[in-house]
């Protein structure tokens, strides 16, 4: 577990003891419970909460030359907070541009 988390680079409190078996957790009264991993705004690192309703996600799919969906995409997620200040059409075309989805020039 400990693994995991220093993987995802986040930092997780809890109260009790907690076992993985085979991807599930354990909690102390034997259920099994899902493990929460927050998602991070791509914009600007900042850590997205359970209850932010205004964060979105989007998947951008990868086309062919044919414009046929290949099966792979990118994620990027948008908190609020740059939603409210009405950044995301900005924050969207810089994160395309450095994965190379989206050009400038004419």
């Amino acid at each position: 577990l400990a693994q995991v988390l220093a993987q995802a680079n986040l930092v997780v409190r809890y109260q009790g003891s907690f076992q993985v078996h085979s991807g599930k957790m354990q909690n102390d009264e034997g259920k099994y419970v899902d493990l929460y991993l927050p998602r991070k705004c791509s914009a600007t690192n900042r850590l997205i909460p359970a209850k932010e309703h205004a964060a979105v996600q989007l998947n951008v799919g990868q086309v062919d030359e044919n414009g046929v969906f290949t099966g792979d995409f990118y994620t990027f997620a948008l908190a609020g907070f740059i939603r409210n200040r009405g950044e995301s059409d900005a924050c969207l075309n810089r994160l395309l541009y450095e994965k190379s989805l989206l050009t400038f020039s004419k």
